[in-house]
């Protein structure tokens, strides 16, 4: 039963999604939240830092990893199915429909009326990733705070290296895989681990 309904998350991450693998996180903490027994959030944010650092889709990688953590090599299978699936049928539906109707104005409208959509998606999974990244304590902080408890929530480091190698990715023209491979280094070296 926990395969079926393993496979039938990842289906409706894929099938809802919309706008590739950054539209996915928002439905992948939600199954965080729902199922703890795939994932946890905490796991979601390393996954995605692995993701991000690996070939492939970010969906498909997470989807992957949660179901061979759950359940081995069927159980990644599983999920990595679930995931691609709605792809797979929607792409063949709309391949023959979007040869007639290409040049529909309900169509073009619609496509319109989607991309709002998918940049608010990828918004909200932007800021997890930001707070997952430098403010992991976040739960720690008491409702009277002050600047220090602020502060002292904080990632300064990880808001550091994020500073400096926003500003080289923009200044330099360096292939991305170099950026995040100095990353992972830089993190080995000072030993960054956040206090949770």
């Amino acid at each position: 039963m926990n395969l079926f309904i393993l496979f039938f998350e990842f289906f409706k991450v894929g099938l809802f999604a919309i706008g590739g693998g950054m539209a996915t996180l928002p439905f992948l903490y939600d199954l965080a939240g729902k199922y703890p027994e795939f994932l946890s959030e905490q796991m979601l944010a390393d996954m995605i830092a692995v993701s991000e650092s690996t070939p492939g889709p970010i969906g498909v990688n997470c989807a992957t990893y949660v179901g061979y953590n759950f359940a081995g090599v069927f159980g990644g299978v599983i999920a990595t199915l679930g995931l691609i699936m709605p792809s797979i049928i929607i792409i063949l539906i709309i391949a023959k429909a979007l040869d007639k109707y290409s040049e529909s104005s309900l169509v073009k409208n619609a496509f319109y009326g989607l991309r709002p959509v998918v940049a608010s998606l990828v918004c909200c999974a932007l800021v997890s990733i930001l707070k997952s990244a430098f403010l992991p304590r976040i739960s720690t902080l008491s409702e009277s705070f002050n600047i220090k408890q602020i502060i002292g929530i904080i990632e300064i480091p990880a808001v550091i290296l994020f500073a400096v190698l926003f500003a080289v990715t923009r200044k330099v023209k360096i292939h991305p895989i170099f950026i995040i491979i100095l990353s992972a280094i830089i993190g080995v070296i000072f030993k960054f681990q956040p206090v949770l």
